[in-house]
């Protein structure tokens, strides 16, 4: 990690490139001064982290954001990109049942980019990181000729098992917590040259997905989930796929909001698209027994029936465009 008159001799450098930091700089700047929570046993400077896993198991993801592709620098500061990484990793963990633990971070720059971005990025990873109760344990710098930002963070099952993709029954409700369709909405605002409504733009920017709800529905029985990260249609054909049943989403009872609506108005948009195709929300779907089982704060949208797919009222989707988020389509 670099002696203590390297890391005084970083931090007097603020505001200049990284090249003039070095690799040990620009660590310092992510990790120095940081609290670790007790579940980390060693971080960062050594050549791996230690953290503890009360459980036995260690649930594990991992997720890339690249400059041009997930974010643009002109759209969002980097203290909100930093977020966005961490959201959509551990909207990952929360749908397996699992709390957080720890996070790694790879973060790849050009040698010109600013320290002050640097310094943004591990501070809106680091707020993410701290509300949730877990510290960036460890990591990786390189050079690049753009940003990429990339989380892998670990989770623990507290004792229960994972909830996977393929555990639904024909029989089963799906419902969802946290919104639809926000950020898909707050980046054609911003793509329109826009920046309000703010709370659509701040979705997409800093999305916020209900992580505690992750495991409130696993001890609820959930007996499948995933997160909406490239849209709703296309994260649930997984699910339909993994577990051999049909999806059935009923139009009218999608929790569309108001604001998604108003927004789609003024935009000539289509807030029910929004909703059923637009990625990087990362709430929560899961399927449960019966209503009985949902627990307070979900929404109750659809259902499991016979067949492989999914329908919307019974239909194969039929709204422009495909359904969702892919690469390098």
């Amino acid at each position: 990690m670099g002696d203590a008159s390297q890391r005084r001799t970083s931090r007097a450098s603020s505001g200049g490139p990284v090249s003039e930091l070095g690799e040990f700089g620009v660590i310092d700047r992510i990790v120095a001064g940081r609290p670790q929570p007790d579940g980390t046993l060693l971080g960062p400077g050594d050549d791996a982290a230690v953290v503890a896993a009360p459980d036995g198991r260690v649930v594990a993801t991992v997720d890339t954001l690249v400059q041009g592709v997930h974010f643009r620098l002109d759209w969002s500061a980097p203290e909100q990109v930093g977020r966005k990484a961490v959201a959509a990793n551990l909207a990952d963990v929360a749908a397996m049942g699992a709390v957080p633990t720890g996070l790694l971070l790879s973060l790849a720059c050009p040698a010109s980019t600013s320290t002050d971005v640097v310094e943004g990025l591990a501070a809106g990873i680091w707020d993410a990181a701290s509300e949730v109760g877990v510290g960036v344990v460890g990591g990786d710098t390189v050079s690049a000729d753009q940003i990429v930002v990339t989380i892998t963070a670990l989770g623990d099952l507290e004792g229960r098992e994972p909830v996977r993709r393929s555990g639904a029954k024909v029989g089963h409700v799906v419902a969802v917590c946290g919104v639809l369709g926000w950020s898909a909405a707050g980046m054609e605002v911003l793509r329109r040259g826009f920046r309000s409504p703010l709370a659509m733009v701040a979705a997409h920017r800093t999305p916020r997905p209900p992580i505690a709800a992750g495991p409130i529905a696993a001890r609820a029985g959930a007996s499948a989930m995933i997160d909406t990260s490239d849209g709703l249609l296309a994260d649930l054909a997984h699910v339909a796929e993994a577990s051999r049943v049909r999806i059935d989403i009923r139009s009218e009872l999608v929790p569309v909001a108001d604001k998604l609506r108003d927004v789609a108005s003024a935009l000539g948009g289509d807030a029910l698209r929004w909703a059923l195709t637009g990625g990087e929300d990362h709430s929560l779907v899961a399927c449960f027994p019966d209503e009985d089982a949902v627990p307070e704060g979900w929404t109750v949208f659809a259902d499991c029936r016979l067949g492989i797919g999914v329908t919307v009222d019974a239909d194969r989707w039929g709204g422009a465009g495909d359904p969702g988020w892919r690469h390098w389509r």
